[in-house]
């Protein structure tokens, strides 16, 4: 089996290609595996530098060659054993959702169909229910004209208050030229 990555960042830094969870948990199984590898094939590798001298040398370096092969035959098996439970579980999952997905397709009984319209209208399913929605909708309302009237009343008595205190100082005026003018007369 040959492992190999075409590294990059994909569309995403720190994800690799493609940026799924299952992708990214594949490439790391994948990584783990290769890591493994390298790491017996490496020591399979130093045994070529190795001198044996006996017989009971060279036994020693064909054992320790075969036990590297097999550490290197289990690290691939047991990628393809986590691949295998992996795909499995996918596998399992996208059944599930297609079961849902079918269960609610399936059409309904009249009894159902009573029932779902019961408790849409008592409000007793998820979503709330007509007379809730509408008693909320009457509360917002009458909240939005308590809000207006409110300003509108303060506006009027302000300017009512701006009107007064004009009215008032047109007549101090009037009246202090009237007293004015008394003023002269005399």
């Amino acid at each position: 089996m040959n492992i190999s990555f075409s590294g990059g960042t994909g569309l995403f830094p720190g994800f690799p290609m493609g940026g799924l969870k299952s992708t990214q948990e594949k490439m790391e199984r994948q990584q783990k595996c290769e890591n493994q590898v390298v790491y017996w094939e490496s020591k399979k590798e130093s045994l070529k530098d190795m001198k044996c001298d006996s017989v009971e040398d060279v036994a020693k370096k064909l054992e320790m060659f075969h036990a590297y092969e097999d550490q290197i035959a289990a690290a691939k098996e047991e990628y393809n054993n986590s691949q295998m439970w992996h795909m499995l579980d996918e596998a399992r999952e996208q059944g599930e959702k297609i079961a849902e997905a079918a269960e609610k397709l399936e059409p309904k009984t009249a009894e159902e169909r009573q029932k779902e319209m019961a408790e849409e209208a008592m409000g007793t399913e998820d979503s709330k229910g007509a007379l809730t929605e509408a008693l909320e909708e009457s509360t917002e309302i009458m909240e939005e004209l308590t809000e207006e009237m409110t300003e509108e009343l303060t506006e009027k008595e302000l300017t009512q208050t701006a009107e007064e205190q004009s009215e008032m100082a047109r007549k101090l005026t009037e009246e202090e030229k009237y007293y004015r003018n008394i003023d002269i007369r005399i």
